[in-house]
């Protein structure tokens, strides 16, 4: 294969990488490809793909512009990409104030809500309000870790919808939820049921 061919297949597996999770940063790309970091942001730079920081401030400008359900500041997390009705992206950097007290894992509520309120910001509406949710812990996530949600959103049955909610780190998933979200008309508000969990926090 002549070096040409090899960069240019290189370049176009570099924009597979990206477009499987647009947050891959260059030494994320390089060890999966088995390259050097330094080869990866040539590519980038011939390829005219900018850096991560620079691709998220874009995508949440793109996202937030399209979100109706909420403000952008009640989405938890940062939210990358939304298709109303359809899906939407958002991830959360942890920190040390989301910990459990003297331990490393993050506070669940954190996870919750971030998956919660990516369910309500895919629905295109004014007034949208989580109905229940099932929920499951898979994984523990530990402080210092990027969580990546992806919100899908399935069957509508009148003003209700089903959301489905997975949440990662890297390629482990460790949170999945199914939401019923409900689009409120009328400002009374309907009746509103308790999450469940069909498994204790961190279930296999």
């Amino acid at each position: 294969m002549k070096r040409s061919d090899g960069r240019k297949v290189r370049q176009s597996r570099i924009i597979s990488e990206l477009e499987n999770n647009p947050l891959f940063t260059d030494e994320e790309i390089a060890g999966n490809l088995g390259v050097s970091i330094s080869t990866v942001r040539l590519d980038r730079a011939v390829l005219g793909i900018p850096e991560v920081r620079e691709r998220m401030r874009t995508m949440a400008r793109q996202a937030g512009s399209k979100l109706r359900s909420l403000k952008r500041e009640e989405v938890i997390g940062d939210l990358l990409d939304l298709q109303p009705d359809e899906w939407a992206l958002s991830t959360l950097q942890t920190t040390s104030e989301m910990a459990f007290r003297h331990t490393n894992f993050v506070s669940d509520h954190y996870i919750y809500s971030m998956a919660s309120s990516l369910a309500v910001a895919v629905i295109e509406a004014d007034m949208v309000i989580p109905g229940s949710a099932r929920v499951r812990y898979r994984f523990p996530a530990m402080v210092g870790e990027r969580l990546i949600a992806r919100a899908k959103v399935g069957t509508k049955k009148g003003n209700k919808y089903v959301v489905s909610v997975r949440i990662k780190v890297g390629e482990k998933e460790i949170f999945t939820g199914r939401f019923i979200t409900v689009i409120e008309e009328s400002g009374d508000g309907p009746s509103v049921r308790n999450e469940e969990s069909d498994q204790g926090a961190f279930g296999s």
